[in-house]
């Protein structure tokens, strides 16, 4: 298997270039003056994403499946920059392969499972709310109903002299109310059923946000925090700060010692965030070896100090595979932080805090990086 050259030729030095780590085309000048204007240079781009989606495939041995094609597509048209960036680190360690390519593949079709999940609740969530408003005004109708025709029974029966007319009526009377009592029992039973519906429908979104492995909040309650935070935060005028942290050489782990292991380790490094969390500080597990932390009221160079205490808490630790006895090693984490206020919004800002996580394992893994900071 042959990896890539960064040079200007080869994809991987296109993809570097898109992801802002090299001019794109070094070594070609002219190419943005050439005649043909923006025309040529769309087209341009699109051969080069092109070639390097072929070469790509060809030289990691890989099938031209759509499956591959999608997933090199995410990767060299800068849709995906975590997965260019996978790709890079990969290239460089053990090398691109398809089992490997069929793992993320799985991930992102669990991701999407969970986005079918989430929108079939809402979904059900709104229908009952329907149900739920109709099932009581019916109650409120059946019970209103069945008042005014039980006053109805009774001044019929008080009356002696009306004939087997009115005795008659009287009987239909009473049938209609033992009907109407029947229909107003039934629906009461449906606005409990809905009720109940309703708490079992809260808990399921409830364990919809949860990390099943950390007990960590997701990515997806994360986010949802993110704009309640965003919004307050801007409001009060506090500083927001975020927070990705992502482990160092965790392959290698889940290598040495297995993916239960690897999960094990995962659950410690869990723990140890936790410890640092609390009303103005929250942490989530983002997807895969990477965390998600929000800080209220601090600016970044605090947010960054506080996690870094935890960087080598963890860091100081001897961690042993209660299962063969053999040390796991030092387990440590990098991180980047970023001001939520310091850029456009707060999708910018992870990005910026995604960055500063890449330039902190560039820089040698076990350490905190502010985004923008020299």
């Amino acid at each position: 298997m042959t990896s890539f050259a960064p040079s200007s030729g080869e994809p991987v030095g296109r993809l570097l270039g898109w992801l802002g780590l090299r001019s794109p085309r070094d070594g070609d000048p002219q190419q943005a003056t050439e005649p043909g204007g923006v025309r040529d240079l769309a087209r341009l781009a699109r051969r080069d994403m092109v070639d390097a989606i072929g070469a790509f495939l060809i030289d990691n041995d890989l099938e031209v499946t759509p499956a591959n094609l999608i997933f090199a597509h995410s990767a060299f048209s800068g849709k995906n920059p975590r997965l260019a960036r996978q790709i890079t680190a990969r290239t460089g360690n053990g090398g691109v392969t398809q089992k490997w390519l069929d793992e993320l593949t799985e991930e992102a079709a669990d991701s999407s499972a969970q986005a079918e999940l989430e929108r079939l609740m809402a979904r059900l969530e709104t229908n009952l709310d329907a149900f739920q408003a109709q099932s009581k005004t019916a109650h409120e109708h059946a019970v209103d109903y069945g008042t005014e025709l039980e006053q109805h029974v009774s001044d019929l029966e008080q009356l002696q002299k009306t004939g087997q007319i009115v005795s008659n009526l009287a009987d239909l009377a009473k049938t209609m109310l033992e009907r109407t009592r029947k229909a107003e029992e039934e629906m009461r039973k449906s606005e409990e059923e809905a009720k109940s519906l309703r708490r079992s429908l809260e808990r399921a979104k409830r364990d919809a946000e949860i990390d099943y492995l950390t007990g960590l909040p997701n990515r997806r309650a994360f986010e949802e925090l993110l704009e309640l935070q965003y919004r307050e935060a801007q409001m009060a005028m506090e500083p927001l700060s975020v927070a990705f942290c992502d482990i160092d050489n965790f392959k290698a782990i889940n290598d040495a010692h297995g993916h239960e292991a690897g999960d094990r380790v995962l659950k410690t490094i869990a723990d140890t965030l936790s410890q640092i969390s609390d009303d103005q500080c929250h942490v989530a597990r983002h997807g895969g070896e990477e965390f998600v932390m929000l800080f209220r009221g601090k600016n970044p160079a605090a947010a960054a100090e506080r996690l870094d205490q935890a960087r080598e808490h963890l860091a100081a630790r001897r961690l042993i595979n209660r299962k063969t006895d053999e040390p796991f090693g030092q387990i440590t984490f990098s991180g980047g932080v970023a001001d939520i206020f310091g850029f456009g919004d707060a999708r910018a800002a992870l990005k910026a805090a995604d960055d500063a996580l890449y330039r902190a394992k560039q820089n040698g893994r076990n350490r905190i990086e502010v985004a923008g900071a020299d």
